[in-house]
């Protein structure tokens, strides 16, 4: 059957699965009020496994139309540009993927929400970093954007999977200072996923840190030690800045 591919078509597929209530309580849950970290963002109430199937069904949406969606408001538009970008990425090869990487940086700015970020770091940048230098990351690190920050760390889940640890250890080390919530979760995030493959390299991290780390990152990263290493950790974290 023929789809019409095209970005207003991508929105009233979109629109069609709207649900005000969902909307509602989307918009508490991603913190959008004023100061919040999610300020201003709009949300529709369209369910994740909806996206995926629009997603797919417009995966070949041409690239000037999926930036169309990601200058939207609405999270939802936004969501599914990354997806279908995602799709784009695992379907292409060499030059290809270049392009599409240096299209998803060109619009970090719009992958601003944590969802969105955690949706696409690994399996964009964190691929697309595998086997190459990884300087990009540790300068979204140093950035005064919490997004790219959060892109920085949350893009080592990739090679994390691929039992490299190096990089994830790192940059958790210069985010130790972070003030943000959400940059102190996902480091202890990463950390629990180095733990799960090499809890010797975990432990060596927080032999080392444990005394400095905000302590919402800490027991993210002890969640699945024993009890009594937890208590040994917990006893010498510092107050917790959230």
């Amino acid at each position: 059957m023929f789809v019409k591919m095209d970005a207003f078509e991508v929105k009233k597929e979109l629109q069609r699965s709207a649900n005000p209530e969902k909307a509602k309580l989307l918009q508490r849950f991603f913190k959008t009020g004023p100061g919040q970290y999610g300020e201003g963002d709009i949300f529709i109430g369209v369910t994740v496994p909806i996206l995926r199937q629009v997603a797919k069904k417009f995966r070949d949406l041409a690239i000037e139309k999926v930036e169309l969606l990601l200058q939207s408001a609405i999270h939802e538009d936004r969501l599914v540009a990354l997806l279908i970008l995602i799709h784009k990425y695992s379907g292409v090869s060499g030059k290809e993927k270049e392009g599409i990487v240096k299209f998803y940086l060109d619009n970090l700015k719009q992958v601003n929400n944590w969802d969105l970020v955690d949706l696409t770091a690994p399996t964009i940048l964190g691929a697309h970093l595998k086997g190459s230098s990884r300087k990009m990351l540790y300068r979204l690190a140093g950035s005064d954007i919490v997004w790219e920050r959060r892109a920085a760390i949350v893009s080592t889940l990739h090679f994390i999977r691929n039992n490299d640890f190096e990089d994830t250890l790192k940059i958790a080390e210069m985010l130790l200072s972070d003030q943000h919530d959400l940059i102190h979760k996902a480091v202890g995030w990463m950390l629990r996923e180095v733990g799960k493959r090499d809890v010797a390299a975990l432990e060596t991290f927080l032999d080392k840190h444990c005394g400095i780390m905000p302590r919402t990152t800490l027991r993210y990263a002890i969640e699945r030690l024993s009890d009594k290493k937890k208590r040994r950790y917990l006893k010498t974290a510092r107050l917790p800045l959230d």
